[in-house]
């Protein structure tokens, strides 16, 4: 039985991105109003169940990604979308900043026609801001897998205790605290992690 207040689970729906690193899409999406769940993991490659260190070799052709369940009657897909465009660059192509390699390609997996119809529209909006081409690719929806125990909620776990999270995750979180004040669950009131 749900309790008053809460969804079931099967209300929610999913969304799979990928945006560079894993820990710093992770770190904005597990902020945002309406989003119930985060993983981190691989996708869009072509080897069953890739390790971390496989992935890293930017061989196995997956990228990481995040797996979001959220309440579409709170935050849509579309909302998601405009978030994913405003929180990493979606012009380099197989990069975010020093991580190079496919495996931090900008792309989207819609889960089926509607997402990704959505997803083409968001490409558009994305890209009438810029003077550059949006090099995000939309890739059919591809077997996710979960990522290592140790990668998940990375950012709130170690926060300032590594360099790359300082660094990269927080100026990225504290950006996103600031321009979407609107978007965030009640909960947050801060962009630390650690």
């Amino acid at each position: 039985m749900v309790a008053t207040g809460e969804r079931a689970l099967g209300r929610l729906e999913t969304a799979v991105v990928a945006g560079g690193c894993f820990w710093c899409t992770e770190a904005i999406f597990q902020r945002v109003r309406g989003v119930h769940e985060v993983t981190c993991g691989y996708t869009g490659g072509h080897v069953e169940r890739p390790s971390y260190k496989a992935v890293c070799t930017g061989t196995t052709g997956h990228a990481e990604a995040v797996r979001i369940r959220f309440d579409p009657d709170v935050i849509g897909y579309a909302d998601l979308l405009d978030i994913f465009f405003a929180t990493h660059d979606p012009t380099q192509l197989n990069r975010q900043g020093n991580d190079v390699g496919p495996q931090y390609r900008s792309a989207i997996f819609p889960q089926s026609a509607s997402q990704e119809a959505e997803a083409k529209a968001a490409i558009s909006r994305a890209q009438a801001g810029l003077r550059v081409p949006v090099v995000t690719t939309i890739e059919p929806a591809a077997p996710f897998y979960e990522a290592e125990a140790e990668h998940h909620r990375y950012f709130d776990r170690v926060g300032d205790r590594n360099p790359y999270c300082t660094a990269v995750i927080a100026p990225k979180v504290r950006k996103f605290l600031r321009t979407h004040a609107d978007r965030l669950k009640d909960e947050v009131t801060s962009g630390g992690g650690g």
